[in-house]
């Protein structure tokens, strides 16, 4: 018999999957604290739970990590990276970025063991699609950070802001990745805030169109990268099946379905989309669009040809969309030393 993932199941599921196999449903609200708000994964360390039931519970369940940590890596900055191996051999990655200033303490996970969407310089790209995470991988990640993280205490600091731009197209696993942000937000689980919650898209139409229909008060990413199609296509395949114009009609029905400004993340690569004119483009492209623009200076990859553009560069590129009236932000720098751009310690682990 194939055991049950607990932390694949959201917190009314695992009431209802308690009562089936004759429980009573409180059972499962304590199992979902103990997880979530004290992070034990082990059934013999739930004290209030009697010991028969833990005995049974551990023939048909479990709670214990999908993840292995293989290696960590440590910026000054306080950026850490994660490599995780996964049960069946897989490795995926995560990130932790605090800003203790702002008591604002970050994750950036992973949906999928690589990723199908062939984007030119992403590293995580390189190896294509091995398979979905489940919801409990997915999890598993916030849990394992966080575990990491914590000092004498479980959950401090504890986890703020949530963002799915690790490895893989989070939209191409919808179902998984929304179970795992209903477990995320949940008030008795990490109680983190939809708001503090991001989903990036390398811009997957109908599925930005699914997730606006379902009215959540999270924040949508869309991977943008190019001011007009023909760069795109280069850049970003799916450019070729959705392109710019039906990408941004999708967007703007998100933000009338929910009322929330869209992030448009714009990766800056020397003298391939960085150049004034192509801020002009980009200006307006974007012009009426509830949209802010995020851009990111490229954390280069080895075995790419691109490269970081120049300071200047990048100022002149943000100084011409403020002229224009488009709301924009430089994005702080992190984790360059230790190679955390997305991918990267997977691909090398991989080659080795």
């Amino acid at each position: 018999m194939k055991k049950q993932d607990l932390k694949s199941l959201s917190r009314k599921e695992l009431k209802k999957w308690f009562q089936e196999k004759g429980y009573p449903a409180y059972r499962a609200e304590q199992i979902f604290n103990w997880i979530y708000r004290n992070g034990v994964e082990d059934f013999t360390a739930m004290k209030n739970i009697p010991a028969e039931l833990r005995r049974e519970l551990e023939e048909k369940a479990y709670v214990n990590s999908n993840l292995a940590l293989e290696e960590a890596r440590y910026a000054g900055d306080g950026t850490v990276k994660y490599l995780w191996k996964l049960e069946d051999g897989h490795f995926i990655e995560s990130v932790y970025l605090p800003y203790p200033e702002e008591k604002r303490y970050s994750v950036c996970i992973s949906s999928q063991v690589g990723c199908p969407m062939n984007c030119s310089f992403c590293a995580t790209a390189r190896g294509g699609l091995e398979r979905n995470l489940t919801t409990g991988e997915i999890v598993d990640q916030v849990l394992g950070i966080q575990r990491e993280i914590s000092g004498e205490e479980y959950g401090l600091p504890g986890i703020t802001n949530v963002v799915f731009m690790g490895m893989g197209e989070p939209l191409a696993n919808l179902a998984a990745v929304l179970k795992a942000v209903e477990i995320l937000n949940d008030e008795k689980g990490f109680n983190i805030g939809m708001r503090r919650i991001t989903i990036s898209t390398c811009g997957l139409v109908p599925e930005i169109r699914k997730l606006a229909d379902m009215g959540l008060q999270l924040v949508l990413a869309v991977s943008l990268h190019a001011p007009n199609n023909q760069l795109r296509s280069k850049l970003m395949p799916i450019n070729k099946k959705y392109p710019i114009e039906e990408l941004l009609d999708a967007v703007e029905y998100y933000i009338n379905k929910t009322g929330r400004r869209v992030s448009f993340e714009y990766i800056l690569i020397d003298k391939v989309n960085d150049f004034p004119e192509q801020a002009r483009e980009l200006a307006d492209l974007l012009q009426g669009i509830l949209c802010h623009v995020n851009l990111i200076p490229l954390n280069p990859v080895r075995e790419f040809a691109y490269e970081r553009p120049a300071d200047d560069s990048i100022d002149r590129f943000r100084e011409i969309l403020l002229d224009k009236g488009i709301e924009c932000t430089v994005r702080q720098e992190r984790g360059t030393g230790i190679e955390a751009a997305c991918g990267q310690l997977r691909h090398l682990r991989n080659k080795g």
